[in-house]
This record gives C-alpha cells, sequence and structure tokens, in this order.
C-alpha cells in the first residue's frame, strides 16, 4: 500500500505503509504527533503524542505520560481519507514524515490537504 497526498490539484504517492504527522497546535503552541498505518480499508491512527494539554486537546484517561509527551492509542476505527485544513493562518504547516523523509503541506492558504490509501 501507499499513501496519496492530494493538494494544490496534485497527486504525490508515497511509498510507505507507516506515517507521521505533527504539528504546533496553533492556541497552546504545543507539538502534536500522529501515528497512522496505510491499510486497504482505509488509514488507521495508531498513536497520538501531545506535549500539555489545554484548549481543547486534554489526553484521555488512558494516556500515559512518557517522555515528555502524553501518549495514547485514539479508539477509532479506519477512515477512507484525512483532510487537513490549510488555512495558512495557524502559524506551521503540517508535517509528514514518512520513510526516513518529511515534508510540510498545507502551509499555504487553499484547499484542505487529502490523505488517502493510493488504489
Amino acid at each position: 500500500m501507499s499513501l496519496c497526498v492530494i493538494a494544490g490539484g496534485e497527486t504525490a504517492v508515497v511509498a510507505a505503509t507507516l506515517f507521521t504527522l505533527s504539528w504546533t497546535h496553533s492556541v497552546e503552541k504545543v507539538e502534536w504527533r500522529e501515528t497512522w498505518q496505510v491499510l486497504p480499508s482505509g488509514l488507521q491512527i495508531v498513536e497520538a503524542r501531545v506535549k500539555g494539554s489545554g484548549a481543547g486537546m486534554e489526553p484521555p484517561p488512558d494516556a500515559r505520560f512518557e517522555d515528555g509527551w502524553w501518549v495514547y492509542a485514539p479508539a477509532l476505527g479506519p477512515l477512507p481519507e484525512v483532510r487537513l485544513a490549510a488555512s495558512g493562518a495557524t502559524g506551521s504547516a503540517w508535517r509528514l514524515c514518512a520513510g526516513g523523509a518529511c515534508r510540510d503541506v498545507g502551509a499555504e492558504p487553499g484547499a484542505p490537504v487529502v490523505l488517502e490509501p493510493c488504489s
């Protein structure tokens, strides 16, 4: 499986079955990371990490504190796609890392960036 990243009318194929999304929360200014798996049934979140809490980002009761991060596994089934807002107003882009390479997406205002399994 591969991940398709659709942004600005173009599609990039990322040859990876596991990827990480990270960003800085627009209000609290702390980092958030999510690890996702690409499956034939959709995108499955495997783990979430957040450096702090507040402004709607409180970790769930089962989260554990590890090396400065609240870590937990969200109870969410596979999603057909993940849409990342691209407002340009949050101060930072989304950071997508897979296979040892990272790229910033959604830094400029425009249509959402869409992540989905490639068919």
